[in-house]
């Protein structure tokens, strides 16, 4: 709790020595990140299996496979809106900033590449990478108004939601959202209404400092890998698929 106190402190602004919370790590955060991983990893390899057709599950139309994905890129989607709070209070927080999102954006490029060369008809052109990259950058004004941003960012998810036009079929205008059929493409976080769910947590973040985290404190006690896999959260998103499909590759023998 003493940790949680320190980098509690580093989110309202107040100097810090541990090199932890300088950068802004919070343990319960990074363990809550870590879950939402866990549960992608998992997602994804029940996906593989049943694209070399070990199993029968449709994740295009059965809502219990609709509902997972949406249940999951919600969890990251609103935990990256809480980190912009969380990067925004501490030192050295705007080189940081524009650091990530140019680590994000280049892993986005990878994965459109990537999957190009698997899903040539199908290949992801916009992504949760690519949202969490454009959004980082449209919603760091709001990063300070929580309530700003939860009022913006329910407009969002409620336009994303109901909102819907033949305009905005097809990848010249999709990457916006209402779109009246969704595109063929492995993964689509239209930034209608997603980015929406990120300044929700943009919201979240401030309530969470308000707190000092002891909403989420149970969290940090959990094993220190499922922490780790939050803090490498990219790295391990970029490696995980290639691995599983490799994996499976072998073991299908196709």
């Amino acid at each position: 709790m003493a940790q949680q106190r320190k980098v509690a402190g580093a989110a309202r602004g107040a100097p810090v020595s541990n090199p932890h919370a300088a950068a802004g790590r919070i343990p319960a955060v990074d363990a809550l990140r870590g879950l939402a991983v866990v549960a992608m990893i998992a997602f994804h390899f029940c996906f593989d299996l049943a694209w070399f057709r070990i199993t029968g599950s449709d994740f295009y139309r059965d809502p219990f496979w609709l509902t997972a994905r949406t249940l999951i890129l919600s969890s990251f989607l609103l935990l990256a809106g809480a980190s912009l709070v969380l990067a925004q209070r501490t030192p050295g927080g705007r080189a940081r900033f524009w650091r990530h999102v140019a680590q994000v954006a280049a892993c986005a490029l990878l994965v459109s590449a990537g999957s190009y060369l698997v899903y040539p008809r199908s290949y992801i052109w916009f992504g949760v990478l690519h949202a969490i990259a454009v959004s980082l950058v449209l919603i760091r004004p709001l990063a300070g108004h929580p309530r700003l941003a939860l009022a913006v960012g329910l407009a969002v998810i409620a336009a994303g939601n109901l909102v819907a036009a033949p305009w905005f079929d097809g990848r010249a205008w999709g990457w916006l959202g209402f779109a009246t059929v969704k595109p063929v493409t492995e993964d689509y976080v239209p930034l209608f209404p997603w980015t929406g769910v990120m300044l929700v947590g943009v919201a979240l973040g401030h309530a969470l400092v308000r707190n000092d985290f002891r909403a989420i404190a149970p969290f940090a006690r959990l094993p220190r890998w499922v922490a780790w896999l939050g803090r490498h959260s990219l790295v391990v998103y970029m490696v995980h698929q290639p691995l599983l499909f490799g994996a499976l590759w072998l073991v299908a023998g196709r």
